[in-house]
């Protein structure tokens, strides 16, 4: 037998069994990774850009366009002396949200007050309203007698012709710019009813908004 048939080349390779990947296709992996990366941050900074300028939060706002009298009632009994009173009052609220996305508000409500305390209140159910628009409600807030009755100063009011009332209403909701941002805005009107009239004779509103 020959030898030299039996005999193995020192530097023979033996072949691997598939393709090695070129340094070629992996750096051009690489490259688009960090392509899909730089601009997956350049999306999220123009969206932020876009939330702080464009779609800047803005404050919605709550008005009492108009207050009114649809029940006014009232007597005095001299001996006891002693008074009687049915009030109604129709309010007309307006909600303005400036935002370029829709405002949702929660479950609110209107409430009236006579001198510092509770007397009448008035519900507006949860809602929407969209981009840049105004909601007007019209609510009627039904006093309740046996609180207002029971405040000693009424007596002295109904007899000077003026019963100073005032108004609350609070509405609570969510803008959603990115993330949620919760509104509160507020309002506050004092009305002076004059009791000959039976009419609403000063009414002065405050405004406040806060994010």
């Amino acid at each position: 037998m020959d030898p030299k048939q039996d005999t193995v080349p020192m530097n023979s390779q033996v072949a691997s069994d598939g393709p090695v990947p070129s340094k070629t296709a992996a750096r051009r992996r690489r490259t688009a990774c960090l392509a899909f990366g730089a601009a997956a941050v350049l999306v999220a900074l123009i969206l932020v850009v876009l939330g702080f300028t464009v779609f800047k939060p803005k404050k919605p706002t709550t008005t009492v366009e108009s207050v009114s009298l649809s029940d006014f009632n009232f007597s005095i009994d001299l001996l006891p002396p002693a008074v009687h009173i049915n009030l109604t009052l129709d309010a007309r609220v307006a909600v303005r949200n400036p935002n370029r996305v829709g405002f949702k508000y929660d479950n609110s409500s209107v409430l009236l007050k006579y001198r510092g305390e509770d007397v009448g209140d008035a519900p507006i159910p949860a809602g929407k309203i969209g981009a840049r628009q105004t909601i007007p409600m019209n609510v009627t807030i039904t006093v309740m007698a046996d609180r207002l009755l029971s405040n000693g100063k009424l007596l002295s009011d109904v007899s000077g012709g003026t019963v100073p009332l005032s108004t609350y209403t609070r509405i609570t909701g969510t803008v959603r710019i990115l993330f949620k941002i919760h509104v509160k805005s507020v309002s506050t009107c004092d009305l002076s009813i004059d009791v000959g009239s039976r009419s609403v004779a000063k009414q002065n509103c405050e405004y406040k908004t806060k994010l």
